[in-house]
């Protein structure tokens, strides 16, 4: 009893090595473009997503400026009603604001310093030059 190749065999001894290679190469390539489609189809998802969240947060940003403006208001007519003075009582108010606007800048600021970038890619990137120089050395 001999063994009958079965038809993959059959196809794989009949088909050249440059066919193979080919087949391969299609395959390949098409597996690239569905995974790209793929990617493709989740950025925009996580894009929509990430709008979304952004002007959520963005209308409790502006929500809670219009908090802050009339507490400050408050403040100012609570201070007013104790010193007998509205136009002092602003001043009052605007001077605490100033002061958080000072602290605030203040430490931004020194944040700000301490920001380095990306020194470990720019490092990296710099060897790329020198690795391709030694795999052409050793061709």
């Amino acid at each position: 009893m001999t063994d009958m190749p079965t038809p993959s065999q059959q196809k794989a001894a009949d088909t050249s090595l440059g066919d193979l290679v080919g087949e391969v190469s299609r395959d390949l390539s098409n597996l690239m473009r569905k995974e790209l489609e793929l990617a493709k189809a989740e950025l925009s998802e996580s894009a929509k997503r990430a709008g979304m969240g952004a002007g959520l947060l963005g209308g409790a940003g502006y929500a809670a400026v219009m908090a802050v403006f009339f507490l400050s208001v408050a403040l100012w007519w609570a201070l007013g009603d104790l010193i007998d003075s509205l136009g002092w009582s602003a001043v009052i108010v605007a001077v605490i604001w100033a002061v958080i606007a000072g602290v605030l800048y203040a430490v931004g600021r020194n944040r700000l310093k301490t920001v380095q970038g990306a020194p470990q890619t720019v490092e990296t990137v710099k060897e790329i030059p020198e690795a391709l120089k030694r795999n052409e050395e050793n061709r």
